[in-house]
């Protein structure tokens, strides 16, 4: 269910915006993403688990919020970004 440090250093470099960046909302947003979807594969062999679900939302809750300031700040970025990592919205 979490994200392999090789994994997490090949998001960090796809979506940094400059060298050594971890903290801009790009790379926060992509890590997010990754451990969603990796949640959503897991919730369909195990419908019942319902721990890991609430911590689901509390991700995705977090990933709306970086969104929304993301796009308060710079509408360009961050519909570069919903495009790339293919967010719907």
């Amino acid at each position: 269910m979490s994200i392999t440090a090789e994994r997490k250093a090949e998001l960090i470099k796809q979506y940094a915006t400059v060298e050594g960046d971890t903290g801009s909302p790009e790379v926060q947003v992509a890590l997010l993403t990754e451990r969603i979807n990796n949640l959503t594969e897991h919730f369909k062999g195990h419908k019942k688990d319902n721990h890991s679900r609430r911590g689901l939302l509390a991700m995705v809750s977090s990933r709306r919020s970086l969104l929304d300031y993301l796009k308060k700040k710079d509408e360009g970025r961050y519909s570069k970004l919903i495009a790339a990592l293919g967010i719907r919205r």
